[in-house]
């Protein structure tokens, strides 16, 4: 068997993380891959593996990757091996490092841009392809990033020591955690190194997280480290693990023609940007590697509305009046929960809708519905402000119901497929990119909030449209400009109203990923609303978004017990705290246990703001049935250095008793929130809980001492 040619072409140490640009010497091309730093010096080119193109693309005409791959996979294709190596620029400053390499092939170029800002954990990627050839070219498939030899340390085939993550995400079920090995995935190569292996994986449609979240992590349980990356992206995207020798490729960007009915025409001088990439690279497990990537989503949070500085609690009533609220019980609310810590009220789903009608099929035309505001929404946002509290109303603005006018009369606002408006559930969609919708919105959906004074948007979303719609191009390119549309009517309304609070929801947590969030201040991390499994789903996004950012729902009953009351209480301290329910039906003694766990909350705050979550417990559950138990260990960082906070929730478990490793340091427990029946004990940086019954809940906040 003959040796593969590689050659290093130059290496870059990106704070903890080391970055290798390898010379294909067969080909022209050249590949990157990435170690935390600490392993730099086990990097080999040798072996036989040959350096996969750090750009890759398909352009219509060029040939498919050999050796059986048409219908699995376009990594690999003609159009990848005939973008030679041109050049390579490198800025380097006090705030950074910027290298882009440049690509050229007959009919395109490339420009893969790599950035690390000072001082942070991860490395950005931005890809461009230009049409420099001077004839109208057709591209079909382009990734984001591309990190080939994996794993790169050492020269031996070990395909056997590697793993591969992914988060899988269904309605009420978001986030849990893959784990497969490569020899699983039956990723090893073939006895002659003949054949391509890929796994091809992603979400098509305009919900970038129904089936999986844009994230996957790659693990080396020899050396003991992970390489993991993140897609910004809010339509259709793909990822794939590829192999056709000693070294497995990893990559990610647009779902290509195959996979998301995408075909884009590039005219010349025309380009196409694929959607940014997270990458980080660190030693020790995916916790490790998760916090690196969500710490990049930390540049968008500048601009957060002041109101948010503290990460202030919520109440929503979505879950008090189940889409019927009306001026009349927001009054009762305002008054049953005022004085208890509240900042935002929110007005949820149906406040449009006739009395007599159901909500879900009246949006679309934004007017308050006179049976439910007789004295318009302005009244009752008003009485919301001089109860102490900002004003929130729900819409879902990009499609119009079935029992709207806007569903009937206003088709030319409507996105259609294969002429006929497109529709899913009895809903139609919106064409963002049309001016005149854009005009629409603006009259029926800025103009509501700012006119009658609310300070918090949750736009939700609840359909899917698909492949995409009918435009110029495919139905795949059509999707990933009209996803864009939608997002910039976003920041639209913070341009607007700059105050604003906004929360991403669709279905829940159908749109946690990280371009999306970058344009609110917040999310609601899923629709599980009152289900046992609501800390086992809180928890796992922690691995793809900021804690600080995922709304989680506490939903308290009248008829819940103490017991009860805690376990959704602490749930909360995941993520941002969104109280619901009976709060005008509980007890004095159910009000302090609320009132306990708000003021709990609100210590912890700088911990849930700036930390690094590490998970321990049982992952392989049936969420209906759920055994064990689970503890989450969240060390501060920066404004929080020098604090910690544990959550532990019991299930149904023989054993009542758990223990998890604090951080390294002497620690001493500053709070406990939790049943007074709950043991909680400090010895030689381990922190034991023992809780009496089942579904019990506690969390523990430590200082150092």
């Amino acid at each position: 068997m003959e040796k593969k040619g590689n050659s290093l072409l130059s290496m870059f140490v990106c704070g903890d993380q080391a970055v290798f640009y390898i010379l294909n010497n067969a080909l022209g091309t050249v590949g990157m891959t990435v170690l935390p730093a600490e392993l730099k010096d086990l990097f080999s080119p040798d072996g036989f593996w040959a350096a996969d193109n750090l750009v890759q693309l398909k352009l219509v005409g060029d040939g498919y990757a050999p050796a059986y791959s048409q219908g699995a996979v376009m990594h690999g294709s003609e159009s990848s091996a005939l973008l030679k190596y041109d050049r390579q620029e490198t800025e380097t400053a006090e705030d950074g490092t910027t290298v882009t390499t440049v690509l050229k092939s007959p009919r395109v170029t490339a420009y893969h841009v790599l950035r690390h800002r000072a001082g942070t954990r991860y490395l950005s990627v931005e890809t461009r392809v230009e049409n420099t050839s001077g004839e109208t070219q057709k591209l079909e498939y382009l990734t984001s990033f591309n990190l080939c030899g994996l794993s790169p340390a050492g020269s031996e085939e070990r395909v056997a020591d590697l793993y591969f993550y992914r988060l899988s995400s269904r309605w009420s079920g978001e986030g849990k955690l893959l784990r497969q090995s490569m020899l699983d995935l039956h990723m090893e190569p073939s006895w002659s190194r003949h054949g391509v292996n890929a796994l091809r994986y992603g979400q098509v449609g305009s919900m970038p997280v129904r089936g999986f979240f844009p994230w996957g992590v790659v693990e080396d349980a020899k050396y003991g480290w992970c390489v993991g990356a993140q897609l910004y992206c809010p339509g259709s995207w793909q990822m794939e693990i590829w192999n056709k020798d000693d070294r497995l490729s990893f990559a990610g960007g647009l779902a290509d023609r195959e996979f998301g009915h995408f075909l884009k025409t590039l005219r010349p001088g025309e380009s196409l940007d694929a959607p940014k990439a997270v990458i980080a690279a660190s030693m020790g497990g995916v916790d490790e590697v998760s916090d690196c990537l969500t710490s990049a989503q930390e540049e968008a949070l500048s601009a957060l509305p002041e109101a948010e500085k503290d990460l202030p609690v919520i109440f929503n009533e979505y879950c008090t009046t189940w889409g019927d609220p009306s001026a009349e019980n927001v009054e009762r609310i305002i008054g049953a929960i005022r004085g208890h810590g509240f900042r935002y009220l929110v007005i949820d789903a149906g406040w449009y809708a006739p009395k007599t009608e159901i909500w879900y099929n009246r949006q679309g035309d934004w007017k308050a519905a006179a049976d439910r505001f007789p004295g318009g929404l302005r009244e009752t946002a008003d009485r919301i402000r001089a109860a102490g509290m900002i004003p929130g109303l729900w819409m879902e603005m990009e499609v119009a119901g079935g029992g709207s006018e806007a569903f009937r009369e206003r088709e030319d606002l409507l996105l259609r497929r294969d002429g006929l408006p497109l529709e899913d559930s009895g809903n139609r969609f919106f064409d963002m990119k049309k001016p005149e919708t854009v005009r629409y919105l603006d009259e029926h959906v800025i103009a509501t909030l700012r006119d009658a004074g609310f300070g918090y948007l949750k736009v939700d979303y609840n359909g899917n449209y698909g492949i995409g719609p009918d435009g110029e191009e495919s139905f795949g390119e059509e999707l990933r400009k009209s996803t864009l549309a939608s997002r910039s009517y976003f920041q639209r309304i913070r341009e607007h109203i700059p105050e604003i609070v906004i929360e991403n929801c669709s279905s829940g947590g159908h749109r946690l990923e990280p371009s999306m969030m970058g344009v609110c201040s917040m999310a609601s991390f899923s629709d599980a609303h009152e289900c046992l499994h609501i800390p086992v789903v809180a928890a796992n996004v922690h691995r793809a978004i900021l804690p600080r950012q995922s709304q989680i729902w506490a939903v308290v009953r009248a008829s819940d017990s103490d017991r009860r009351l805690y376990y959704s209480m602490v749930s909360g301290l995941l993520g941002r705290l969104c109280v619901s329910g009976d709060v005008y039906d509980l007890s004095e003694r159910q009000w302090r246990i609320v009132d306990e766990g708000i003021a709990f909350y609100r210590r912890c705050v700088p911990v849930i703001r700036s930390g690094k979550t590490r998970r321990y417990g049982r992952e392989d559950q049936d969420y209906n049935h759920l055994k064990g138990w689970q503890g989450i260990v969240r060390e501060g960082v920066r404004d929080a250095e020098g604090l910690c906070m544990a959550v532990f929730h019991r299930f149904e478990s023989e054993n009542g008793s758990f223990s998890v490793p604090l951080p390294a340091g002497s620690w001493r427990i500053e709070g406990v929130c939790g049943e007074p029946e709950t043991e909680v004990s400090l010895e030689g940086g381990v922190l034991s809980v023992t809780a009496a019954e089942d579904w019990s809940a506690a969390a523990v906040l430590l200082r150092k001492a």
